[in-house]
């Protein structure tokens, strides 16, 4: 399998998510709830992207990409680059 293959249901999530962000974002005026639910959508989309860069640097080091993990919101969140 290839690297792309393996990494194919994260990068689904991530579309599913980014097409749920552009529909919220489309509303224009949101509700309380719509306000919420795109800040869960935002996180979720930090946590996808944290697991794909994960598993890129345990295939750079030779390592096993299954070994990432999805990180606690607090740590991704809080994550300086």
């Amino acid at each position: 399998m290839t690297d792309q293959e393996t990494d194919q249901p994260v990068r689904q999530h991530i579309e599913q998510l980014l097409k749920e962000e552009h529909e919220l974002y489309g509303q224009g005026q949101l509700s309380d709830t719509d306000r919420q639910r795109l800040e869960q959508v935002k996180v979720e989309l930090d946590l996808c992207w944290d697991l794909l860069r994960q598993r890129r640097a345990l295939r750079e080091c030779g390592r096993d990409p299954a070994e990432a993990r999805v990180r606690p919101p607090e740590t991704v969140e809080n994550y300086e680059q």
